[in-house]
Formats: C-alpha cells, sequence, structure tokens
C-alpha cells in the first residue's frame, strides 16, 4: 500500500533497540521503552506560509531521525507499525 503524507508530515517506522545490553541482560517486551530512532518511510511536499509558497521539508526518504517518546499517531499500514508526525516534531537527524 502507497501511503503518502500531506503538508509537513512524515510517515516513520520505529528502530527497535537490539535485545540485550551491555552487560548481556535481556530485557523483557514488558519492560521496554519505545525506542525514540526511526527511519522516515515518506514525506509529504511541505507545508505553505501565508502566501502560499510551498516550505520544503528539511528531513528526507530514508533518513534516521531521533523524535520525542510520544510524538505523532501510531498507525498500522500493512501489519507493520508506522508513525505519522509533523516535521516539527523530529528533534535530530542522525548521520
Amino acid at each position: 500500500m502507497n501511503v503518502k503524507p500531506l503538508a509537513d508530515r512524515i510517515l516513520v517506522k520505529r528502530e527497535e533497540p537490539s535485545e540485550t545490553v551491555r552487560g548481556g541482560i535481556i530485557i523483557p517486551d514488558t519492560a521496554k521503552e519505545k525506542p525514540q530512532e526511526g527511519r522516515v518511510v515518506e514525506v509529504g511536499p511541505g507545508r505553505l506560509d501565508e502566501s502560499g509558497n510551498r516550505i520544503a521539508m528539511e528531513v528526507k526518504k530514508g533518513d534516521r531521525i531521533l523524535m520525542g517518546k510520544y510524538a505523532g499517531t501510531e498507525v498500522k499500514i500493512d501489519g507493520e507499525e508506522h508513525i505519522i508526525m509533523r516535521e516539527d516534531d523530529v528533534l535530530a537527524v542522525i548521520e
């Protein structure tokens, strides 16, 4: 299914952290926090300013980003969890 976000929204897939930590301890699913890193799957065309000019998006498809814990709206697309969020909710691009 093709999903194209509108305006300044982006579609993000969370990147799950590894199952073990430095000491070799395995963390159960119930104790895990939501990951704050994700990969941008799709981006919208950008928002319009007051005069009707399109403002280009700073993030692009394929970027790894850092986002807030509770940013965006969780959606299920083709059985996979994704988040639709505004570009303003992106904290940083990881290079």
